[in-house]
């Protein structure tokens, strides 16, 4: 990094990046994205590039990646041609976000190949019956994640701060259920 950042914004820079990359996402992206999101004004890649020492082509792909999963946008400035880029800056929506890129990546492709697995095995006597169940098993399980996700994502944002604050007290309104607190 060419001028110094303060301590607490490096480190969170620096942070991010890592673990973007325990979450499978590229260490500059994360860091592009935490230098977006505490940034007090729009930024070009340019801006980017300098401020965080990073190639202006790592930079550029690291914001096709952010604007994709819809984690930054441009951002028009008057008399000024080149593109300009801003974080989105509520936590809640980040979230949710990253929760519905995750959801379509990963979640709805096991989902599909799970019913094709499950679909096929049922015409085939050389898979047994415990096979065919723990398919069927797994499939369930996906299925029930896919219904939780796409209801927490539909939720309003302060209905699911709510839930997430009850954390497990949830379960006393549940009929059986009983807060262990």
């Amino acid at each position: 990094m060419t001028d110094r950042l303060p301590g607490a914004v490096e480190g969170f820079i620096l942070q991010w990046g890592d673990l973007g990359g325990k979450w499978g996402v590229n260490r500059s992206i994360g860091q592009i994205h935490a230098f977006l999101y505490l940034a007090d004004r729009p930024l070009t890649a340019d801006d980017i590039a300098e401020r965080l020492g990073m190639a202006r082509s790592n930079v550029s792909n690291s914001i096709k990646e952010l604007l994709a999963w819809n984690l930054i946008r441009r951002v028009p400035k008057m008399n000024d041609r080149r593109e300009h880029f801003e974080a989105e800056t509520d936590v809640w929506e980040i979230a949710a976000r990253i929760a519905a890129g995750r959801k379509a990546r990963e979640i709805d492709p096991a989902l599909s190949a799970l019913r094709s697995c499950v679909s096929e095995a049922e015409g085939d006597p050389a898979v047994s019956d415990e096979t065919r169940q723990r398919l069927q098993n797994m499939l369930d399980f996906t299925a029930s994640v896919d219904s939780w996700y796409s209801q927490m994502l539909s939720m309003p944002q302060s209905k699911r701060q709510m839930i997430l604050k009850l954390g497990s007290k949830i379960v006393s309104f549940l009929p059986g259920g009983k807060d262990k607190d």
